[in-house]
């Protein structure tokens, strides 16, 4: 079989891999049809994602088959089309024996920590696998990334009528859009980018939008917009540090700060701001099992409609030629799925 390596930042191999063995006890194997390229993706490509390990094969947002199954397994039969949580965890920390197994002690994400998706069939512990009856491989490739949004907007919990800002319109940013849709709260997306904003406004339906300029505007638009009450509710969701750092000032008294991207360097802030406001900060990592049914539900009921995301459909054969063109802005790519094939 065929796979993409990525070897080195900026380095991708195909290479021949052998076909998988016979599932042990509690795995399945499966068949890859579509694999989501996201922001860890083209961070690690670029040698920016801290928990990225090289050589690796990429790929963690995952629509697949199920070819057959060992010992044990119930949840999943060969034939059934699932989503992947591609969080693997180890059952016994103390994380996981709490119910935190998107922080397992041990944690390893497929394609990030250990080998991913960008291969035709692979071995995976059948408990991560999520079915759907309906849905579309390139659908099911996308719950993992709205998995993301939905666990920090669980964090943050916005009630309905409060103002929440999500700075960073990416797919992560646009992830956590969705769910506080589902709440009754008001939205309002910050970005550089006003191509990215105007996606928000046309395709999202989000009519309040704030373009970053670096003039202190951006703070006098929401003090505009929220009556003087800023946003209950902050996500930001850009991985920047130097974002991340001035979100503080966006968020109002009692209110609520999550941090979704990750950043090598130091966040930094004065701290009188946090505490006269008395503000939580919070930190959202992975998503959790029950994330990834609820979004299989979301979507195949019509409360989430993933036609807006899938900008870019790349063959297989295409990924290294493109990867480059995906990590600019300008190239309007919201999510490329890419087509493993049959």
């Amino acid at each position: 079989m065929k796979a993409l390596l990525l070897e080195a930042p900026l380095n991708f191999k195909t290479i021949d891999i052998a076909e998988p063995a016979a599932p042990g006890p509690g795995e399945a194997v499966v068949r890859v049809h579509r694999v989501g390229i996201c922001g860890t993706d083209l961070s690690g490509y670029l040698g920016k994602m801290p928990f990225f390990s090289y050589p690796r094969i990429p790929g963690h947002e995952l629509g697949v088959e199920v070819l057959a199954v060992g010992e044990g397994v119930t949840n999943v039969k060969p034939g059934d089309r699932c989503a992947v949580e591609p969080y693997i965890n180890c059952q016994k920390c103390f994380s996981c024996t709490r119910g935190h197994t998107n922080c397992c002690e041990h944690h390893q994400t497929l394609g990030v920590h250990c080998d991913g998706g960008l291969r035709p069939q692979f071995t995976v512990p059948a408990r991560k696998l999520h079915i759907s009856t309906k849905l579309e491989y390139e659908q099911l490739a996308l719950v993992e990334t709205l998995a993301i949004g939905c666990h920090a907007v669980n964090r943050c919990n916005p009630k309905p009528g409060e103002w929440v800002l999500i700075i960073g319109a990416g797919p992560i940013g646009l992830s956590a859009l969705e769910f506080v849709k589902l709440t009754g709260a008001n939205i309002i997306v910050m970005d550089l980018s006003e191509q990215r904003l105007d996606f928000v406004r046309t395709s999202m339906g989000v009519t309040n939008t704030i373009q970053v300029k670096g003039d202190g505007s951006e703070l006098t638009q929401l003090t505009e917009l929220t009556e003087g009450k800023l946003a209950q509710v902050v996500i930001d969701a850009t991985g920047n540090n130097r974002s991340m750092s001035g979100a503080l000032q966006y968020v109002g008294f009692a209110g609520r700060l999550v941090f979704v991207g990750i950043t090598t360097q130091e966040i930094s802030f004065v701290h009188p701001l946090m505490h006269r406001r008395e503000m939580t900060l919070l930190a959202s990592r992975n998503a959790l099992s029950a994330d990834f049914s609820r979004i299989v539900s979301l979507i195949e009921n019509g409360q989430i409609d993933t036609n807006p995301w899938i900008t870019h459909r790349p063959a297989f054969a295409d990924v290294a030629g493109i990867f480059p063109s995906l990590t600019k802005p300008e190239t309007g790519c919201i999510k490329a799925i890419v087509d493993v094939g049959e």
